[in-house]
């Protein structure tokens, strides 16, 4: 089955065919680093690790960009709030979201670039504008260029816009830029250096000091590592306009080809509102952890479809770790039953690969993992090893691809060891167990329901069944 994405550009699912037979190009526009990121942050670095572990799994040989944008406005204004260098706030919250998002086992990119580090590809890009006549210098010696959208006739076709319908570009104050614009929609390619900024927070250009404009740094920063034309441009859905139509918008004219495909995770929302700091409505990372293990928030973000908007609730996320730890506790039960290492038996993926190749229909995948594991616990109660043996490592495979396998060592020891623990356990609960039948046996009540109770004062739940107990985790 061909695998098949929803593209924003044309708004409609389409056959993922890469430019290169084999291989697949990702760019996926990452966080501006002003603050700690919450749980509408990494829901995009979640998604689009789920992507290129599909990729991956296809047998693409998959090249992933994820930027970071370490200069910017909001990153100055909350520097000089805290009266701390820019960088160095940068740098602290740069280090906090690659934390958060090791601690939800997001696979790192193949690179992933910051914008400080891209300013002469950006400068190059933008000189390039000016040649076509796509771009001008402010004529009031502000240093400020920007792009005339006027132009480029084809400005909004990602968005479906027309330009007379557009709001003036807010990178920055409208009057102060009113006199400096040829049309109010035109939108800044390279900011002139303020008395107001730090030195530091500028570099030497043809126009003067300054610093590059947003959507500049992704488009270079794409053009540097991927080529002039990539298959894939992904990242959250409020990044659609304006930022990825300017960013489409000054590439092609800059005679890129760019993306091919416009992918866009939708948002988290809290009490109807997009999560955001702005909003006061975010939950940090570490706050949620404290609460949460990462693996249950990684499967309640991957739970739902990547276009499906979330409305978040800790009562929603509890019970998204009830389901996920009904996986555990099969995988921990299996792990007891089987032979070590019996798990890489041969298998199919089956509904599991046929929702993930629907526009990465992760709730239908999700669902496959759980019929699986239904069959899984038949094949336990009714000890058919050699069917379970395909069905442990059908389980333990689709787990791996959304990257939510427990032993894997990226959720660290605790977590990796669990399954091959469980044997031990099993040992200790069975021989417990033994014990109970004895003095059922004997007609011995009271110490038969000492044990039960012991077991349950221990988290253990017993079930009696026709071919004996069956004890699972309460």
């Amino acid at each position: 089955m061909t695998f098949r994405i929803y593209d924003s550009a044309t708004r409609e699912v389409r056959d993922f065919v890469p430019l290169v037979e084999g291989k697949a190009s990702l760019y996926v526009c990452g966080l501006t680093v002003q603050s700690e990121p919450h749980v509408g942050h990494v829901r995009s670095g979640v998604n689009f690790d789920v992507l290129q572990r599909w990729l991956r799994h296809l047998g693409y040989q998959t090249e992933f960009i994820r930027n970071v944008t370490d200069i910017d406005d909001k990153i100055l204004a909350k520097a000089a709030e805290q009266g701390r260098p820019w960088y160095n706030l940068a740098y602290d919250m740069h280090r906090e979201l690659s934390k958060a998002y090791a601690a939800l086992n997001v696979a790192p990119p193949t690179y992933e670039p910051a914008a400080t580090g891209h300013v002469p590809e950006m400068i190059e890009l933008i000189s390039g504008l000016i040649e076509r006549g796509h771009a001008y210098p402010a004529e009031d010696g502000s240093g400020d260029v920007y792009f005339d959208v006027r132009t480029w006739p084809a400005y909004g076709e990602l968005t479906g816009q027309a330009v007379d319908d557009m709001e003036p570009a807010g990178d920055a104050d409208p009057q102060e830029t009113a006199q400096r614009k040829r049309d109010p929609r035109d939108f800044a390619l390279w900011k002139g250096r303020k008395e107001s900024e730090p030195e530091t927070a500028s570099w030497p250009s043809p126009w003067g000091r300054g610093r590059p404009g947003w959507h500049i740094e992704c488009s270079a920063m794409a053009g540097k590592y991927l080529g002039d034309a990539f298959d894939i441009h992904g990242g959250g859905l409020d990044l659609r306009f304006p930022h990825h139509e300017n960013e489409q918008a000054q590439a092609r004219a800059a005679g890129r080809a760019f993306a091919t495909y416009w992918m866009h995770n939708a948002w988290i929302t809290t009490a109807g509102e997009k999560m955001s700091k702005s909003l006061g409505n975010s939950l940090t990372i570490p706050n949620v952890l404290e609460r949460f293990r990462g693996i249950e928030l990684r499967y309640y973000l991957v739970s739902a479809h990547y276009r499906s908007h979330v409305e978040f609730s800790f009562e929603a996320l509890e019970e998204a770790a009830v389901g996920f730890g009904r996986i555990e506790g099969f995988l921990e039960r299996a792990a007891a039953a089987l032979p070590k290492g019996s798990w890489t038996a041969s298998y199919g993926l089956g509904a599991f690969e046929e929702a993930m190749n629907d526009d990465l229909g992760t709730p239908a995948a999700v669902a496959a993992i759980h019929d699986a594991v239904r069959e899984g616990n038949k094949q336990l109660a009714e000890g058919d090893v050699e069917e379970l043996k395909n069905t442990y490592a059908r389980v333990r495979k689709m787990l791996d691809i959304l990257g939510l396998d427990p032993a894997d060592p990226a959720w660290g020891p605790a977590a990796s060891a669990d399954v091959e623990l469980t044997s031990a356990v099993d040992a200790l609960v069975r021989g417990l167990l033994e014990q109970r039948a004895a003095a059922r046996a004997a007609k011995d009540w009271a110490a038969a329901d000492a044990v039960r109770d012991q077991l349950k004062a221990a988290g253990i739940e017993i079930t009696d069944t026709p071919d004996g107990p069956k004890w699972s985790l309460a």
